[in-house]
């Protein structure tokens, strides 16, 4: 999937498309505070070269205190930001209550944010890497992150919030156009946060339902090995590798069949028995050389898939 496939005709010179219900809104305020702050910086920057210039030092001529007390000045450059802060504070707030009150007809979606991850849950328990949603209908996002301070951030839809450990933050958008857009972490979480990405797809109408239904029964149309590498890349591949490098966690690469050392000096071998285990309480043992940090997948993988990672950590030889 290509980002490039978002109608670029749609977007400006300053901003990317507008692909959500609340994107022209905000747009209209930016652009409102940007033209108040060109026109009075070309008024202020303007009369001050024009002073500095009609008003110069000159030989010859002796300077003189012309300065006097002006009511009507002060009022008047004291009265006008007041009501331009005003304006721009009736129009902020309108627009900050739209993006924040939810529809009560929202679609509901579950967010999960880790280093250096996006993992979107739907109503019906499927779980993806990308953000599926429908086209015209608005979308309720429960975020929640696993470790640090995360930000969901989708250009296009003008859409950007905190995601915090410990506590349920949410937003919500109504895309307007079919296609595919960028999802940015905005907060800056370790030295993986520029591969924080995820794609945004926006289905036409009557497609989001029939992909979810089939993205949904993953053994029905992949082999299990093949469904336990796609929960590797969704859930797993932020912190672990297949390649034999080491990342947060260890290696899978000739893992199974392995002698694993702990911290108190035990070792065990990675058995169907070791890897089940480790992805349930993963913290019960700690590897030697690495942080208990892994956290536990418990109630978020049924038995079928725990199967099926453990099928593919035996391909990996």
């Amino acid at each position: 999937m290509n980002p490039a496939n978002i109608p670029q005709e749609h977007g400006s010179f300053w901003l990317p498309p507008q692909a959500s219900t609340t994107a022209p809104e905000v747009d209209w305020i930016f652009h409102l505070v940007f033209a108040i702050s060109l026109f009075f910086f070309i008024l202020i920057v303007g009369l001050m070269l024009l002073f500095v210039i009609r008003y110069r030092r000159r030989e010859g001529v002796e300077a003189q205190k012309t300065a006097t007390h002006n009511l009507a000045l002060e009022l008047t450059w004291s009265g006008v930001p007041v009501v331009l802060s005003i304006v721009i504070f009736v129009f902020g707030f309108k627009s900050f209550m739209n993006i924040t009150v939810t529809p009560a007809n929202s679609y509901q979606i579950n967010v999960m944010a880790q280093k250096w991850k996006w993992v979107f849950e739907y109503p019906n328990g499927h779980v993806d890497e990308d953000l599926h949603v429908p086209v015209g209908r608005p979308v309720e996002l429960t975020m929640t992150s696993q470790d640090v301070i995360h930000g969901f951030y989708i250009p296009a839809f003008r859409v950007q919030r905190d995601v915090v450990p410990g506590r349920y933050n949410k937003t919500w958008f109504q895309a307007t156009m079919p296609g595919e857009y960028q999802l940015y972490c905005a907060q800056y979480c370790g030295t993986g946060h520029s591969e924080m990405t995820a794609l945004v797809v926006v289905h036409p109408v009557g497609e989001f339902e029939k992909w979810l239904q089939d993205a949904s029964d993953l053994f029905k149309r992949l082999s299990p090995v093949q469904v336990g590498e796609r929960l590797f890349k969704i859930r797993c591949s932020s912190c672990h590798t297949v390649d034999g490098s080491a990342k947060v966690g260890p290696s899978w690469r000739g893992l199974f069949g392995r002698k694993v050392e702990f911290t108190d000096g035990t070792t065990s071998v990675a058995d169907e028995n070791y890897i089940r285990h480790f992805i349930l309480e993963p913290n019960f043992k700690i590897i030697k050389g690495y942080q208990p940090v892994m956290p536990t997948f418990k109630g978020q993988l049924n038995d079928k898939e725990i199967g099926a990672i453990i099928d593919y950590v035996k391909t990996l030889k």
